[in-house]
């Protein structure tokens, strides 16, 4: 488990890769547990083993994670240039390429390769979504 500033970041590593999980990005889509779920377990602890299936595939599912919580590091790989941006129907903003998310202050609070910002105004982790579009009735 790291601090990155202000940030809470568990990282999970085998040989060939970790997979870095922020609690506090996590809407809960669960693409990860439908997709691969000997990997990503939601009642284990720890809930991601990494060496339950091959580095090729947890790349993979981690690669549907919309909302940027979980990451994958490899050697020899190199980040995506520029940036996407794609609304989810009736959910967040995804970004997906070099993203930095700055507060109004000017302050980093994420970069990384993806993040899911809030669209429905309701969450309680602005400006990134909580899952809380799923419960109320956000339509956009």
């Amino acid at each position: 488990m790291a601090k990155v500033g202000k940030r809470l970041v568990k990282e999970y590593e085998s040989e060939e890769i970790v997979v870095e999980w922020e609690p506090r990005l996590c809407f809960h889509s669960g693409n990860c547990g439908r997709l691969l779920p000997r990997v990503f377990d939601r009642e284990a602890r720890p809930w991601v083993n990494v060496t339950a299936a091959s580095a090729d595939e947890i790349e993979a599912t981690v690669d549907h994670c919309p909302s940027g919580a979980l990451r994958v590091r490899r050697a020899g790989r190199v980040p995506l240039k520029g940036i996407q941006a794609r609304p989810m129907a009736k959910g967040p903003l995804l970004l997906r390429g070099e993203v930095k998310v700055y507060d109004s202050d000017g302050n980093l609070l994420f970069e990384g390769e993806r993040a899911a910002l809030c669209r429905c105004g309701g969450s309680s982790n602005k400006p990134f979504c909580d899952g809380t579009h799923k419960t109320n009735g956000f339509q956009g």
